[in-house]
């Protein structure tokens, strides 16, 4: 849950009410109200060969030998690509083919769900710092929420936890882009709602977002966790992350459970 250990009373019930204040950070999201945006991998990666060499050598100001000397340094990868469009066509769509089934599939729910009950059982430290956390702090997006809600990185070191855990999962399975990458719950649960991709039926790899209270407003979410499996009687199964300070899976009553946000798998 959100209210966690902490080291005063005061920051102990601004975790639980989810509440985020000048200098606290308590985070939860990948887009938001701000709607902060996260880098797509690869998306600006640098072109490659003589011509981008060329091209970054003027972009420079750099002319004559120097230009030269930096097309020139390219010219191994230009050589391997010349090599390679002289290999018969056979060869070459057998190369290609195999560069396909070496490529990573897109996740799956079973694949979320496997990688996060992979960590119950993992615990805070004494000082209510975990893996997860230290994963959060070295991501842009930690940089992003912080623009968003003050506070300082270093601050995500000991704050709840539970929707970085998501977060972790998701980037475990290369899936962030889906699942999310936030520290505050509230705008983690606005993010998949403002992507079209909120709900209220539990389906398993599902984000799932509570509040314990009962109420059903996006502003009183406290707590996340990933569905496992809907279960009988109007339950769910979870795995949750700042549970008991630790990654546990629990059975959650549906009147706790505020709404879901779906990955493209859970959809």
């Amino acid at each position: 849950m959100s209210g966690k250990h902490r080291k005063t009373a005061l920051s102990k019930s601004l975790r639980a009410t989810g509440t985020v204040m000048a200098g606290v950070a308590v985070v939860t999201g990948i887009g938001t109200a701000a709607q902060a945006t996260v880098p797509v991998p690869g998306q600006d990666a640098p072109r490659a060969g003589a011509m981008a060499a060329a091209a970054a050598a003027q972009a420079s100001g750099v002319q004559g030998s120097a230009a030269e000397q930096a097309v020139k340094a390219a010219q191994p990868q230009d050589a391997s690509e010349q090599a390679a469009a002289k290999r018969p066509a056979a060869k070459q769509a057998a190369s290609d083919s195999a560069v396909k089934s070496t490529a990573k599939k897109k996740p799956t729910a079973q694949d979320a769900i496997k990688v996060a009950e992979s960590q119950v059982g993992v615990k805070e430290n004494r000082s209510g710092e975990t893996k997860f956390q230290d994963w959060y702090m070295t991501t842009q997006r930690a940089k992003e929420t912080v623009r968003r809600d003050g506070g300082s990185i270093k601050a995500y070191d000991d704050a709840a936890w539970c929707s970085m855990f998501v977060s972790w999962v998701g980037n475990k399975i290369g899936f962030s882009g889906q699942v999310g990458e936030d520290a505050y719950t509230v705008e983690h649960a606005k993010w998949f709602k403002s992507q079209g991709r909120w709900g209220t039926t539990p389906k398993p790899g599902a984000v799932v977002f509570f509040n314990f209270d009962g109420s059903k407003s996006l502003n009183s979410i406290e707590h996340v966790g990933m569905v496992i499996k809907r279960e009988g009687r109007g339950t769910v199964e979870t795995v949750e992350g700042n549970t008991g300070n630790a990654v546990q899976i629990k059975t959650r009553s549906a009147d706790q459970i505020v709404g879901y946000g779906y990955p493209d798998y859970a959809k």
